[in-house]
């Protein structure tokens, strides 16, 4: 018979050291989430005026955008 080791049977850390690596884990994503939004945000000023009216978004928008902080009302493109 085989058995499955769960979280519960784990040891646990100690508490300077599970700060520590919470701490470097959030660093860890803020990075990657910062390249993400940059390399979108580039992927997006590459796109002409007419795709990005396609999807909605004015060029002065672009970051907001990415962001995730439109408002829909603010950016209707006439």
């Amino acid at each position: 018979m085989i058995t499955i080791p769960s979280a519960a049977a784990l040891p646990a850390r100690s508490g300077v050291f599970s700060r520590l690596l919470r701490l470097l884990r959030a660093w860890g994503d803020a990075i990657v989430t910062y390249w993400m939004r940059r390399e979108a945000i580039k992927t997006l000023h590459q796109l002409d005026d007419r795709s990005l009216r396609d999807i909605g978004i004015p060029r002065c928008h672009i970051e907001i955008a990415v962001a995730g902080n439109v408002d829909p009302e603010l950016i209707r493109i006439r």
